[in-house]
């Protein structure tokens, strides 16, 4: 089968049924969960609390010599620029243009391994965050069946399992977003803006604390941010623009097969799902920044505040509120036309996803990263299963026989095709690596594998010149029937931790993980280390194969035939 075209909601990933999880919960000791959605109620008796405080505190003679002392604004040098030139205001509305796509299409990946862990192993009830049920106890659940869908105007694209198309919406999007970062900040420093977002002086933790109160006790201070931001603004921009985007940028990377394998000091600190825990952080961040800061914007003088950024002028005309509202047309069309875009036109999205995020993903792949990062002692107690375990009668009766009668066959642009069974195999030299899985889902673990090098199998069957892909093939079908393959780069198969494996953690490799022989190819995503190896292929082109686009998941389900990121 070679996937289509357009997306049927109904069959896509294998007619997975919606399913839209629990409220989000937040562990509370060993074996407690916190419903978050109680932060509603609690958060505004808390509100409620703090306006009384705070206006109890205004009548005290000490508070009021304090916020005459400390108004709420540090002074700024007298060189600093004042109000907001235009490319400011086009920074910002791409900066918002983006930013839907990148949280509408990071949620969506967050569904498809709904929990949070703070190490590198991804074991069932070990989460500290989780939109889902607790994993049941049947030993084969796979990681697919614990994804959870979102309704199609809040994820992107809003189906269950539909992570190969957000990730290019994010990654893309994301790519896009850092070069408007990055230009950003070379005109903020190029033009001294950044002195009204950087805090220059001390004073501007008693002034920021003198704000709160005042905006607390409903008697809110003197707003000038045509000139100068006060210094609760101060701080909240500061953190977005110097910590939190940077932020983004450290932990979406930390999530790399490719580099962290290569960058072991980095990644022993800030392992996948450190760095994705963080990464959901920096999320929750930018979204409280965004209710909080349009909440202001629209309570402390709308049409001043619109003009401000939008118009580049400092009065209360019309001017600035339609140029604003223009923007939000466009920015409603793309939130509403970006899901059925998606779904009738999926192609382009991988392409252009894959035309903007490709070079990175080149890049990266690269990187041949050296064994010996991992111990025993780092081996998870925990590996998810995932794919679509296979059923066919030929399997089941090698399965019965313990693939006695096994034959691996290797062909194509080879010197020697070879046919070999387990014995032979295992008569080839030992290879064994201990290495962290990375799936595309997000979940990770660490296990020792043992095998043999692709080197090795290289060295056996001595590829021709033209080879320039290495193909493997499945006994598994894919969801929507077809065989499981998928193309790999031929110099990837050098790499130092490319192999094929048949034991895992010292034992037999188990049908769950792939028996009786699955690869390893440590700068890829789990989804493209094919598993119940039935053939390998080298080949010129893959265009042929399958629906030509390197793989069963890149024909079916969008995924893209490299991924180290």
């Amino acid at each position: 089968m070679k996937g289509g075209n357009v997306i049927d909601p109904r069959t896509f990933a294998g007619s997975l049924p919606q399913d839209r999880g629990v409220a989000p919960r937040v562990r509370v000791g060993r074996d407690k969960w916190f419903n978050l959605l109680w932060l509603l109620p609690i958060g505004l008796i808390l509100v409620i609390t703090a306006i009384a405080v705070a206006k109890g505190l205004r009548g005290l003679p000490s508070v009021q010599s304090f916020i005459h002392h400390y108004p709420g604004m540090s002074e700024l040098p007298g060189n600093a620029p004042v109000g907001f030139p235009a490319w400011l205001g086009w920074q910002h509305f791409l900066n918002l243009f983006f930013m839907i796509f990148i949280i509408r299409s990071g949620a969506q990946i967050l569904t498809d391994h709904p929990r949070l862990y703070w190490t590198r192993h991804s074991t069932p009830d070990r989460e500290w965050f989780r939109i889902q049920k607790p994993v049941p106890a049947e030993p084969l659940w796979t990681a697919k069946q614990d994804s959870i869908s979102l309704p199609q105007q809040i994820g992107l694209p809003g189906l269950r399992h539909s992570i190969g198309l957000a990730r290019w919406w994010h990654l893309g999007v994301d790519t896009l977003w850092l070069l408007n970062g990055v230009v950003f900040y070379v005109l903020l420093f190029a033009t001294g803006q950044w002195l009204r977002l950087v805090p220059l002086h001390w004073d501007v933790l008693p002034n920021a604390l003198s704000v709160g109160i005042q905006y607390l006790s409903l008697d809110w201070p003197v707003e000038a941010g045509w000139t100068n931001y006060n210094s609760l603004q101060l701080i909240a921009y500061f953190v977005t623009v110097f910590v939190a985007a940077p932020l983004a940028l450290v932990t979406g990377l930390g999530m790399s097969p490719a580099l962290s394998t290569r960058f072991r000091r980095i990644s022993k600190i800030l392992s996948i799902q450190t760095a994705r825990s963080l990464h959901f952080l920096v999320l929750v961040w930018f979204l409280l920044f965004i209710v909080v800061h349009v909440s202001l914007v629209v309570t402390t003088g709308a049409l001043q505040n619109l003009n401000h950024m939008y118009a580049g002028r400092d009065d209360g005309s019309w001017v600035g509120f339609w140029v604003f509202a223009a923007s939000m047309v466009v920015v409603i069309v793309g939130w509403v036309a970006a899901t059925p875009y998606t779904l009738r036109h999926p192609r382009v999205i991988q392409r252009v996803g894959y035309a903007l995020i490709g070079p990175a993903q080149r890049l990266f792949e690269h990187i041949d990263a050296q064994p010996g990062e991992y111990t025993e002692q780092d081996i998870s107690p925990y590996l998810w299963h995932n794919g679509h375990y296979p059923d066919s009668a030929e399997y089941k009766a090698l399965q019965a026989g313990e693939f006695a009668d096994y034959r691996l066959r290797i062909d194509g642009m080879v010197e020697n095709p070879v046919d070999l069974d387990l014995r032979q195999l295992r008569a080839l030299p030992h290879h064994e690596q201990i290495t962290q899985h990375f799936c595309i889902q997000g979940w990770s673990g660490v296990a020792k594998w043992g095998g043999v090098s692709m080197q090795t199998i290289l060295e056996l069957v001595k590829p021709l010149p033209q080879a320039k892909w290495v193909v493997f093939y499945s006994f598994g079908d894919g969801p929507e029937r077809g065989i499981y393959y998928d193309a790999h780069a031929i110099e990837q198969m050098s790499f130092k931790l490319t192999m094929l494996a048949y034991d895992m953690n010292d034992e037999t490799l188990s049908f769950g993980h792939g028996a009786p022989l699955r690869l390893r190819n440590e700068t890829q995503l789990g989804f493209k280390m094919v598993k119940w190896i039935k053939g390998i292929e080298f080949v010129e082109d893959f265009s042929e194969l399958g629906g030509g686009f390197g793989g069963y998941n890149e024909d079916h389900e969008f995924f893209g035939y490299r991924q180290s990121i």
